[in-house]
């Protein structure tokens, strides 16, 4: 695709917003849009890219973000109550249902052309978006969520389980359109995931199904395998990494940029750093992804039982001391661009500590252990505070600085993904071939994406990596969360079905276990009080929810209602 046919894609998907999503926060609301164009003559293909590439950018924008440090991917250093200790506040849902509304006019628009390609997106895209809304906040708006222009303002929310159904049902039907091959009306350029190749779009359809089935496997164990067993006998699903639902950015400017990159103040790319949880085990395993996503640090520290003081005051360059308390990012790229041999280091002598006074971490990989109670602090950061730029641990390798580039796209499914799945189910007794297999093809696919795939052997046979004599539960679910990097919500609601990885909230946190949900927003709490209250009632409150009541982080919506999981 060349870049004036993407840049003009892009405007289009932006004037596809303005005229097709409406103006309204809440669904309670209805406006009319004078200037919008004639809903019986909207072209399907004007609208794809609309709530594609919105999904997409959202839906990394949680795996990058808060839901990042839940999984402890990252640890923020500034800011970051939210994001390492989930002091969270209500959200609302307003943006999922805004491509949602314009994606009903797609499908309907669909419809009426007798375009079923443009069918099956839409009801692909349908099922993603409430898959998300209903995974990250329980029950909500479903079967009279996109009624307002029928006058149902206060719609009612529906079950989880309700909600599910839909979704497989969805995924089945768009299923049944691709495997048509029929593409009448497709302009591929507007496809901005698979360029209107309906057989990548049926196995996207089908990996879904994968997801969700395994979601729902310790609520209805007998659909789950049935489901998965009959995807899998198809063998339409993601094999490849290049089978991947990802959306590249352009990098013009900030709305259509990687979102680390430096397109504002560049605090995004700055303030999360690697979560010591994910980093020591990439070095465990000598993962050859650690230098893909993660930078050394910028100052090592370096034992020096000669120095007389506890520790150096300021930074040396190449072994001498220098008047530099601190480094930047930025200061940092201008000195390695004029000298890429130069080297910061920081000295401390290890006598001059006292019985169990932490020393500081020397090696060249440093991640900041979850919750921690000052992060700015860690590592003895000299300089910190919100702003910190903390040279002493390990923020993202420098290419999320660019604003676009090969590796920088938002994925919302991956061959990764369905492997491990189907690894997990037939660790379950499923008629799914052999788990090992499918572990071994959901690292390779992993490092397929992150140019390492030269790497699967010597990664494969490493300890803790290799099926020692066949692969565990517990490897699965540790390889996928590797995996999900900057995908973290597959991650999170993985944890929240397996109760893997064994992840423990740090001592900021204010319960001692991971939250399980979003919070309901204030919009629909107050805007629709009667159907929200409802649903919240039919949350399972815990001990960890009386912080906020009912409509808290910690109470578990119907899909691990009975489990016992995540704890």
């Amino acid at each position: 695709m060349n870049m004036k046919k993407t840049k003009f894609i892009y405007r289009s998907v932006f004037l596809a917003t303005a005229l097709f999503i409406a103006a309204c926060e809440d669904l309670s609301e209805i406006n009319v849009n004078e200037n919008a164009v004639d809903q019986g003559s909207a072209n399907p293909n004007m609208m794809m890219p609309t709530v594609m590439t919105g999904a997409a950018t959202s839906y990394l924008d949680l795996g990058i973000m808060d839901i990042a440090g839940v999984v402890q991917h990252t640890q923020k250093t500034g800011w970051y109550e939210g994001h390492n200790s989930y002091d969270w506040t209500p959200r609302d849902w307003a943006n999922w249902y805004g491509y949602l509304r314009t994606n009903k006019l797609l499908y309907n628009r669909a419809v009426e052309l007798e375009w079923p390609f443009h069918q099956g997106v839409a009801l692909t895209m349908r099922a993603f978006i409430f898959g998300v809304i209903t995974d990250l906040w329980g029950d909500a708006p479903y079967t009279e969520g996109l009624q307002a222009d029928e006058g149902i303002i206060q719609p009612k929310f529906d079950s989880q389980e309700t909600i599910y159904q839909g979704i497989i049902n969805d995924l089945l039907a768009a299923s049944q359109q691709f495997a048509k091959g029929d593409v009448t009306g497709v302009t591929t350029s507007y496809d901005v995931y698979f360029g209107g190749d309906a057989e990548k779009w049926h196995r996207f359809a089908n990996s879904l199904l994968l997801r969700y089935y395994m979601r729902l496997s310790e609520k209805n164990a007998d659909l789950a395998k049935t489901g998965i067993e009959a995807v899998y006998s198809s063998g339409i699903y993601m094999m490849d990494a290049s089978d991947d639902a990802t959306m590249a950015f352009i990098g013009a400017n900030a709305s259509n940029s990687f979102p680390t990159s430096l397109t504002d103040d560049g605090t995004r790319f700055r303030n999360p750093k690697a979560a010591a949880t994910l980093l020591d085990k990439l070095v465990a395993y000598d993962d050859p992804r650690l230098e893909v996503w993660f930078d050394p640090v910028r100052v090592q520290w370096v034992e020096d039982t000669d120095l007389e003081l506890k520790m150096d005051t300021t930074i040396r360059r190449n072994g001498v001391v220098t008047n530099m308390k601190s480094i930047t990012d930025a200061e940092y790229r201008a000195q390695k661009e004029a000298d890429p041999s130069v080297v910061y280091t920081r000295h401390f002598n290890p006598d001059l500590f006292g019985p169990g006074e932490m020393k500081p971490v020397t090696a060249a990989y440093v991640g900041i252990p979850a919750g921690s109670l000052a992060p700015d602090y860690y590592n003895y950061n000299p300089t910190p505070g919100q702003g910190v730029e903390n040279p002493h641990v390990s923020g993202y390798d420098g290419m999320y600085r660019d604003f676009a580039g090969p590796m920088l796209k938002a994925r919302l499914m991956s061959a990764a993904e369905t492997h491990f799945i189907l690894a997990e189910a037939a660790l379950k007794g499923w008629g799914v071939g052999d788990a090992n297999t499918h572990y071994a093809n959901g690292i390779r696919s992993s490092l397929q994406v992150w140019g390492v795939a030269g790497d699967f052997d010597a990664y494969y046979a490493m300890a803790g990596v290799a099926p020692d004599p066949g692969v565990t539960l517990e490897q699965v679910m540790d390889q996928k969360w590797i995996a999900s990097w900057t995908a973290a919500t597959e991650a999170w609601f993985d944890y929240r079905r397996t109760g893997l990885p064994a992840l423990q909230a740090g001592p900021a946190s204010q319960v001692p276990v991971l939250p399980v949900r979003f919070i309901y927003g204030d919009q629909e709490v107050f805007g629709n009080e009667a159907n929200a209250m409802e649903a919240i009632g039919r949350l399972q409150t815990t001990t960890y929810s009386e912080l906020r009541g009912a409509n808290s982080q910690w109470s578990k919506p119907w899909i691990i209602q009975g489990t016992g999981k995540p704890w």
